[in-house]
C-alpha cells in the first residue's frame, strides 16, 4: 500500500477517489436497466422468466419461481448444527439491539382541548433482495429481515437467484428461516427489483426494497425509487481506520484487508499518527495477504482504492474521517471512548483494538447495512425507523381555532393561497 503524508494532495486524491466509486456514477448502466424495468412492468412473470434463462441459464417457470416451505425446511436441515447455533445466537444478538429502538405512537392533550400527535405505523409488506454466487451472505439476510420483523411488518417477501443447479443457496435458506422470511422467490438481479416494485403475476407488489446487489441492482433500486421506496443506493464496502502508536501493526492489516477482499472497488484506508505503524501494517499486509483466499480482489483494492496516511496528530487525522464520512471507522487508539463526542459522520464506529470490522458485520448486533461513499454526512444505517411511516394528527376545538384564524389567513394571504385563507375565515363569518 502507498504510504504517503496528510497534505492538501493526497486529501483531494483520496476524495477523488472515493467519488469515482459513488453509485451516483452508475449512470452508464440506467439505458440497459430501464430496459429490464420496462419489459418486466409490461410482461410480469414472463419477463422474469426470460430474464433468469439469459443471466442465469436457468428456465424458471410459475411451478419453481416460488421456492416451498418445504425446500427451506430440507435446507435448515440440512445445515451444520454448530452453524446453526452461531446464525442463531447472531439473530438473537441483532434482535436486541434493534428492539431498543421501537419507538410508540404519541397524543398530547393541552388544557385548551387541542390535540396534537404521531401515530408510527410499519410497512405492509417489505422487499429483500439477497445476491447469489460469491456475494451469498446470510448475515445480510439476518440484518434485513430482522429489523422488518421487529418494527411490525405484516410480510417479508425475499428474492434471490438461483444457483448453477438452479436451486437457492442453502446458507441464505437457512438464514431465512432464523430470521422468519415469510415467502421466498428464485429470482435476481435488476429483474428481481422490479417484480418488487410492481408485483407480477407470482411476485407481490412490496412498499419497500432493501438489501445490497451489483451495480445493475442498485441502479434499478435509483430509478424505482419513488416506485417504491429503498433503504439506499449503496457503493462499494469502505474502512477508515485511526490509529495511534499504541495499535498494533497485524491487526490494522488484518482489518483493512477484511473490507478490501469484498471487491475490488473496495476502499481501505489508514490514518495513524505513527510513521513506524505505517511502515510495519504495510509489511503486515505483505505477510499476510498471502494466506488468504481472496489474494487478488485484495492486492487489486489496496492498489487502486487502498492508502495508508500519516498524519501530525489525532486531530487532524479526526477532522478527515469526519470529512470523508466513511461506512465503517475503526478508532484503534489508546483511549478510544475519549473521542466519542467528536466522530460525527461514519455509518457503524468500532471502539478500540478489540472491536475490529467483522464484528459488526457478524454478530455485535448493529446493523450492518449502512451508508457508503460519503453518504454518512445525511444517511444512517438500516433500522427499525427503515421500516415505519408516521402519521402526524391535529384536533382543534372551535375555540382554539378561532384564536389562531386571523395568523393562519395572514400566512396564507402572504403566500397568495387565497383559497387557504378562505378555507378558515368561512369558519367564522
Amino acid at each position: 500500500m502507498r504510504i504517503v503524508a496528510l497534505d492538501k494532495e493526497s486529501k483531494q486524491s483520496i476524495l477523488n477517489d472515493l467519488l469515482k466509486r459513488s453509485p451516483n456514477n452508475y449512470s452508464q448502466y440506467e439505458s440497459t436497466v430501464n430496459q429490464i424495468i420496462e419489459k418486466v412492468r409490461a410482461e410480469g412473470d414472463k419477463a422474469l422468466f426470460d430474464y433468469t434463462l439469459q443471466f442465469d441459464k436457468f428456465a424458471l417457470s410459475a411451478e419453481n419461481i416460488r421456492v416451498t416451505k418445504e425446500e427451506i425446511a430440507e435446507a435448515y436441515a440440512q445445515m451444520d448444527e454448530n452453524l446453526i447455533d452461531v446464525i442463531r445466537q447472531s439473530a438473537e444478538n441483532i434482535r436486541a439491539f434493534h428492539q431498543k429502538q421501537l419507538r410508540n405512537s404519541w397524543f398530547d392533550a393541552k388544557p385548551d382541548g387541542t390535540i396534537l400527535g404521531m401515530k408510527i405505523t410499519a410497512i405492509e409488506r417489505a422487499g429483500v433482495y439477497v445476491p447469489g454466487g460469491k456475494a451469498a451472505y446470510p448475515s445480510s439476510v439476518l440484518m434485513n429481515v430482522i429489523p422488518a420483523k421487529v418494527a411490525g411488518v405484516d410480510e417479508i417477501i425475499m428474492t434471490t437467484p438461483p444457483g448453477k443447479d438452479g436451486n437457492p443457496n442453502p446458507d441464505i435458506m437457512a438464514a431465512a428461516a432464523v430470521a422468519g422470511v415469510d415467502r421466498v422467490f428464485l429470482v435476481g438481479g435488476a429483474q428481481a427489483v422490479a417484480a418488487l416494485a410492481f408485483g407480477t403475476e407470482k411476485i407481490p407488489k412490496v412498499d419497500k426494497i432493501v438489501g445490497p446487489g451489483n451495480i445493475f441492482v442498485a441502479t434499478a433500486k435509483k430509478l424505482l425509487y419513488g416506485v417504491v421506496d429503498i433503504d439506499m443506493i449503496a457503493g462499494p464496502s469502505e474502512i477508515l481506520i485511526v490509529a495511534d502508536k499504541s495499535a498494533k501493526a497485524s491487526f490494522l492489516a488484518a482489518d483493512l484487508m477484511s473490507q478490501a477482499e469484498h471487491d475490488v472497488r473496495a476502499c481501505a484506508i489508514l490514518l495513524t499518527t505513527s510513521a513506524e505503524l505505517a511502515r510495519a501494517t504495510a509489511r503486515e499486509i505483505d505477510r499476510q495477504i498471502k494466506y488468504l483466499e481472496r489474494q487478488e480482489i485484495i492486492e487489486k483494492s489496496l492498489n487502486d482504492y487502498g492508502e495508508i496516511i500519516v498524519c501530525e496528530n489525532l486531530d487532524q487525522a479526526i477532522d478527515f474521517a469526519n470529512e470523508l464520512a466513511p461506512e465503517h471507522l475503526e478508532m484503534c487508539v489508546e483511549e478510544p471512548l475519549k473521542y466519542i463526542g467528536r466522530l460525527d459522520n461514519a455509518g457503524s464506529v468500532f471502539l478500540g483494538n478489540f472491536s475490529p470490522e467483522p464484528l459488526g458485520d457478524y454478530f455485535a448486533g448493529p446493523n450492518h447495512v449502512l451508508p457508503t461513499s460519503g453518504t454518512a454526512r445525511f444517511f444512517s444505517p438500516l433500522s427499525v425507523d427503515s421500516f415505519v411511516k408516521k402519521s402526524s394528527f391535529i384536533y382543534y376545538t372551535e375555540d382554539e381555532l378561532k384564536k389562531a384564524h386571523n395568523d393562519i389567513v395572514k400566512l396564507a394571504d402572504t403566500e397568495g393561497l387565497t383559497a387557504h385563507a378562505n378555507s378558515i375565515k368561512v369558519r367564522f363569518e
